[in-house]
């Protein structure tokens, strides 16, 4: 699994592909998160003398602070965040027959839109649809689209009300 490599001085962007690739690794291989996050943050997290870059699956911008928050919270409130995305998703398409790297991508951004408003929830969408667009050339980002607008009305209403 692999995706578009953030432009330099994105560290944040970095985190949010991090996260999105330990959520994978975690439901696949039935790892604990935080067994995942250590990995990350020892393995796969900033720069290294071999040059590694994302096509190795290695992060070489990350704020892994931001990643292991993202990581957490995806955790901690999974079934929190399982219910809202059942509750956007088709009846006939629910979470489990999801692609697992659109299902973690849906999951790392719900954690983010589940806490306070910074950044701002049109920035959180952004930044996703942008990560989708790195891992899938088909509709998977349109889709990703309509799901994360859905899911910022539901954490994040008032946002919509302000504008």
């Amino acid at each position: 699994m692999s995706a578009r490599r953030p432009g330099p001085g994105r560290p944040r962007t970095g985190a949010r592909v991090a996260a999105v690739q330990a959520l994978f690794q975690s439901e696949q291989a039935g790892e604990n998160p935080e067994a995942v996050i250590e990995q990350f943050v020892r393995h796969r997290l900033g720069p290294n003398e071999a040059e590694e870059s994302f096509a190795e699956g290695r992060v070489p911008e990350a704020d892994v602070k931001l990643f292991a928050k993202l990581v957490r919270g995806a955790a901690r409130d999974i079934e929190r965040i399982d219910a809202a995305l059942g509750a956007v998703l088709a009846k006939d398409w629910p979470l489990e027959k999801l692609d697992p790297v659109l299902r973690a991508l849906l999951r790392a951004a719900a954690a983010e839109l589940m806490q306070p408003h910074d950044p701002p929830m049109r920035v959180v969408i952004n930044e996703y649809l942008d990560i989708a667009h790195g891992f899938f050339a088909g509709d998977e980002p349109k889709f990703a689209n309509g799901v994360l607008e859905a899911l910022a009305r539901t954490f994040r209403a008032d946002e919509f009300v302000r504008g």
